[in-house]
């Protein structure tokens, strides 16, 4: 199974606390308490929403100013990102950042070694809290002993590579971003940071350190053990479901639903290396997507492509192959069958290539008609719009694209690591219409990177706009029939709830596949109205 994660980083530039700084001791490392609620305010079918908190300090000089005090922080809270991700637990707050400068506490300390007071310097105290997921199978517990990198870690990353790593090739890719793979969870990493506190305590007794004074070893100290505390957020109980009424309405063009499918590439393409379209994995889950998109709407019909091209007609060995549409595309890519006859092994591999050649980076336009009726309104002709693209990369304009002309937006590909052309950071209020828009980002932690910012692009926020996004990381394989599912459950006419949606995009076949499912939450649902027991929508043929 591909896990795009690891192909992320492959395709990335890499990018209570006891007096005196007298840490708890260490013995408790990778243990937990459990609690007895299991609630969620998140609709997920594999995760809880939790209320995160855990508490640290870093050591300045006296007259640091709050920029290198936040700046100083953050270097550490960022540490638990890589932290959290491997006990499976996700954070809301962009890598950690959203650090609350009311919770800092300055005080002086003294640096003293075994000759006296060497030095002064401020320490700073701070709590982090967030919003954050855990898998179900931690919905009991109310904490977690994890670790936090200190100072200057990153000069230190070979140090950490070994000790607190798997030292992995993907590992040893990150040794300029070590915050992302360091795992306090290792046994060889609670080792490393129990021998580190005993130097700092044997150093603290020789010093016979007071109240106020703090140890050389301690300051420059590269690990501080933290408890994670995890609480229950209060629970709707609610079923949730899109907000079907206004979708079939039309939101960005009046009577007509617009859904736009964007697949990117997902294998990893050595430097020099030909790489076909055909060849990659997005093109095989791109044929999945719309296998399982025509089979449920089998009157979905090619309009357009853009550039404009003839879609269906290829030569093979000097002889002309017409395809039937598209869904001849999905029968000998997906399903391998229904090719012309006589074709050789040879003939069938020039085909396949010649067909992802051919809709490489294009628009695809699909479109039906279909009858809908919402409550006692009088039944209308509304219009289902595919916009399919297949090879979405780092280029900015497909997504710029998708999010400002679809009502349902849904993209299959690499995360980035959150910096890439997904990034909110790349749009502004404008970007996005202003009408009901659902998202559904299945990338590598995107409950981290694409969630929370882009609410902010609405006026009036969840209001307008629901998320579906993974709180670890996910794997490719499956993942494009799984989102065709998605899609024809969504426009099917049933208007199931969103849990009911989350089984569907997290099958494969015909069972439930938890591995694709990654922690899968949405987002923004909560003061969603629509229910279908008191607005009935009937689609039906036109």
């Amino acid at each position: 199974m591909k896990l795009r994660r690891s192909l992320d980083l492959q395709l990335l530039p890499r990018l209570a606390l006891a007096a005196a700084a007298v840490v708890a001791p260490l013995f408790a490392l990778g243990c937990s308490v459990e609690v007895g609620e299991d609630e969620s305010d998140l609709t997920s079918l594999t995760a809880r929403e939790r209320s995160l908190a855990f508490e640290g300090y870093v050591y300045l000089e006296p007259n640091s100013d709050d920029d290198e005090i936040l700046a100083a922080v953050h270097r550490e809270t960022r540490s638990a990102f890589g932290a959290l991700l491997e006990a499976n637990v996700a954070v809301e707050s962009r890598e950690l950042a959203n650090v609350d400068v009311a919770t800092l506490v300055k005080e002086p300390v003294e640096v003293v070694g075994p000759n006296g007071v060497t030095d002064t310097m401020m320490r700073v105290r701070y709590r982090y809290t967030d919003r954050a997921i855990v898998p179900v199978t931690m919905a009991r517990r109310s904490s977690l002993a994890l670790g936090l990198l200190h100072g200057d870690y990153q000069a230190q990353a070979e140090r950490v590579l070994k000790e607190c790593t798997g030292n992995t090739p993907d590992d040893r890719e990150m040794a300029s971003d070590v915050w992302y793979v360091f795992n306090p969870s290792l046994s060889s990493c609670k080792s490393a940071m129990n021998a580190e506190q005993s130097v700092i305590d044997a150093a603290r007794e020789a010093a016979e350190a007071t109240q106020g004074q703090v140890v050389t070893a301690e300051v420059s100290r590269l690990y501080i053990p933290i408890s994670v505390s995890l609480a229950p957020t209060p629970t709707s109980g609610k079923k949730l479901y899109p907000e079907y009424d206004r979708l079939f309405s039309g939101g960005v063009q009046k009577d007509t639903v617009v859904v736009s499918l964007l697949n990117g590439m997902i294998d990893h393409v050595k430097p020099g290396q030909v790489h076909h379209a055909y060849q990659d994995s997005g093109y095989y889950e791109t044929m999945g997507l719309m296998a399982a998109v025509l089979e449920a709407r089998p009157k979905l019909k090619v309009t357009k492509s853009e550039p404009a091209a003839d879609l269906f007609t290829f030569t093979v060995s000097g002889k002309k192959v017409t395809a039937t549409g598209f869904q001849s595309f999905v029968d000998w890519e997906f399903y391998d069958w229904g090719w012309p006859a006589g074709f050789t092994a040879a003939n069938k591999l020039e085909l396949r290539k010649q067909v992802g050649e051919r809709i490489f980076k294009k628009w695809i336009t699909f479109e039906e008609k279909v009858k809908v009726k919402i409550g006692s309104s009088a039944a209308k002709p509304v219009t289902y719009r595919i916009e399919l693209y297949f090879g979405v990369e780092d280029d900015e304009a497909p997504y710029r694209r998708a999010l400002k002309s679809s009502d349902v937006f849904i993209y299959n590909g690499h995360s980035y690591i959150g910096e890439g052309p997904l990034d909110p950071s790349n749009f502004k209020k404008g970007d996005l219409p202003q009408s009901y828009q659902l998202l559904f980002i299945d990338s590598c932690l995107s409950f981290n990177y694409y969630n929370v910012d882009f609410f902010g692009f609405k006026t009036r926020g969840t209001a307008d706009l629901d998320i579906i996004s993974n709180g670890v990381e996910s794997f490719s394989d499956g993942s494009g029939e799984a989102q065709g599912k998605f899609v024809a459950a969504l426009l099917g006419g049933k208007q199931p709830s969103y849990l009911d949606l989350l089984k569907v995009a997290g099958t494969t076949g015909t069972e439930y596949d938890w591995g694709k499912d990654a922690m899968r939450v949405v987002d923004g649902e909560l003061d969603n109205v629509y229910k279908p027991a008191t607005t009935k929508i009937v689609v039906s043929a036109l």
